[in-house]
């Protein structure tokens, strides 16, 4: 985003801040009929060009379309942390579900002292809200709690990209158990799939320095192109051993969803789900070579306009 030609990439941080909170506040008393016209403002201060919600072609403009005009209470269900376990339950099984060991209305309600020394909070209602714990005896408890009430007050939806299936999300907390791979972090294993068909999958590494990611085809050759979004691209990454496991489940999952990312652990031998996103970098992500947001924007189909309410066709 910028102000006045000026890149947020390079303001101060505390600048960055105070816009972000300042979209986010505006967007918050926005009347749903000029969501359309703000979507495309945020995106072209960010992109540098609008998006095309007309006669969208390439896959990021097709995902900003979904936004408006698929954002569905089932979608929301499915992005809330907590519901979705009930329905990956159902569809492929218990197994697949990282162990769950709390959910609260309120941070007031946690009892830091029954964790374990390890364990992962989350926000249910939003993209990125966790609190990894290594190490409890090292928490600031009091600041987590602020950190997460915080959190429960925030619309996921109004900061900026309009991703309004959150709106359909219930604000709680859940704490899971902490994993951790044989990389010695917890690699993401993220599959792209267009009504349950994979489409490609790349992989997040975080660290220190950032997070890395590299780009793969279903039988894991590395792609002829890089899907990015502010990181860094990673060395060839080997093959999960329980790739056509992950395959097959995210098939299941991502099927009647034009656009789905299924997220995968490894631990142990064992594929873990992550998480279902049907907004991917809120509609952010850019391919290199350009050419192929072309390639899977055409063979992503998009259903009838279901609008949010409100929102202007």
């Amino acid at each position: 985003m910028s102000v006045k030609g000026v890149a947020v990439a390079v303001m101060p941080g505390s600048a960055q801040t105070w816009l972000k909170e300042a979209v986010y506040r505006r967007n918050c008393g926005l009347d749903p009929s000029r969501y359309r016209a703000e979507l495309k403002r945020w995106h072209c201060l960010l992109k540098g060009h609008a998006c095309d919600l007309d006669h969208p072609r390439s896959m990021t403009d097709k995902i900003n379309w979904l936004k408006l005009y698929d954002s569905t209470p089932l979608k929301g269900r499915l992005a809330d942390k907590y519901l979705v376990r009930e329905w990956v339950r159902a569809t492929v099984g218990e197994d697949y579900l990282v162990p769950l060991l709390g959910v609260w209305d309120s941070p007031e309600e946690i009892d830091f002292d029954a964790l374990p020394d390890s364990f992962v909070l989350k926000a249910t209602h939003g993209s990125g809200w966790n609190i990894v714990v290594r190490d409890k005896h090292e928490l600031d408890v009091a600041g987590c709690r602020r950190r997460l009430e915080g959190w429960l007050k925030r619309r996921q939806a109004m900061k900026g990209g309009f991703e309004l299936h959150y709106e359909f999300c219930e604000p709680r907390i859940v704490c899971e158990q902490y994993l951790q791979d044989a990389s010695g972090g917890l690699r993401d294993y993220k599959f792209m799939t267009f009504d349950g068909v994979v489409q490609f999958a790349f992989t997040v590494d975080r660290g220190p320095d950032g997070a890395r990611r590299g780009t793969y085809l279903p039988d894991w050759t590395r792609a002829p192109f890089e899907y990015i979004c502010e990181s860094r691209c990673s060395g060839d990454v080997p093959a999960p051993e329980r790739l056509d496991e992950m395959l097959a489940v995210a098939e299941r999952l991502g099927k009647g969803f034009a656009c789905a990312r299924i997220d995968f652990y490894e631990v142990d031998g064992r594929a873990y789900f992550g998480e279902v996103t049907f907004t991917d970098a809120d509609g952010l992500a850019y391919f290199r070579p350009a050419c192929y947001n072309l390639e899977f924007g055409d063979r992503l189909v998009l259903p009838s306009k279901k609008p949010f309410k409100g929102v202007m066709l």
